[in-house]
């Protein structure tokens, strides 16, 4: 079934140059909307030409302030973000910058639930002892983003079977799904395979590791 959508239209288009921690440097067409469906300041970076693809590579990265911008190692986001960036802009596409913390529930919830982490819950369970769903983020914004766009036929790089669903059920046609690299660290290796037994991420991963304390 799909859901039809509200249009949303282009606000401000500005070019950017993107420097990371490791050297690399890209510029980026940053684009603005008006009538986004949750009222929130999401962003799109277009890099590359995604006219010249045949089908644009679009990822949907929602925020994380402690993993983007902080590098924190209990998740995988700043690496995903870094990735994403290059390889977009190596075939040319879009990012969609999305203000979903914490898989929608924000920073603060974030915080209370990485301390239920700590007491042994994984992220999905520490979410729902919260009172909160374990991903709360509704992809309406970023079909209206990719419609304002014009990218509506594309291949979306992610693990994340949600985002693909979601997205077709919103009339975006998604071609193909590729998949990003597994970025572990000995702090993120149970956030991970949480994705994979929750809500069926394709990861591959050895044994979950035992929390001990």
């Amino acid at each position: 079934m799909t859901t039809s959508t509200a249009a949303a239209t282009v606000r401000t288009r500005v070019r950017i140059p993107l420097s990371f921690a490791d050297g690399y440097q890209v510029t980026a067409e940053v684009v603005t909307f008006n009538g986004l469906a949750d009222g929130a300041e999401h962003v799109a970076l277009v890099l590359g030409d995604p006219a010249t693809a045949a089908a644009p590579l679009v990822r949907l990265h929602s925020e994380c302030l402690t993993g983007d911008v902080f590098g924190s190692a209990r998740c995988d986001c700043g690496p995903q973000l870094r990735e994403a960036v290059e390889r977009i802009a190596a075939t040319g596409g879009v990012l969609l910058y999305l203000r979903q913390e914490g898989r929608g529930i924000g920073l603060y919830n974030k915080l209370d639930a990485y301390a239920l982490q700590d007491a042994g819950l994984d992220t999905y369970q520490a979410n729902t002892a919260l009172g909160l769903p374990e991903d709360a983020r509704d992809y309406t914004a970023a079909a209206q983003m990719l419609t304002a766009l014009g990218t509506t036929d594309l291949d979306l790089l992610t693990n994340n079977p949600d985002k693909e669903r979601q997205l077709r059920n919103l009339g975006i046609t998604v071609t193909r799904t590729v998949p990003t690299g597994v970025h572990t660290t000995p702090s993120n290796l149970r956030y991970l395979h949480a994705k994979i037994q929750h809500t069926h991420h394709t990861i591959t991963l050895g044994p979950a590791p035992v929390l001990v304390g």
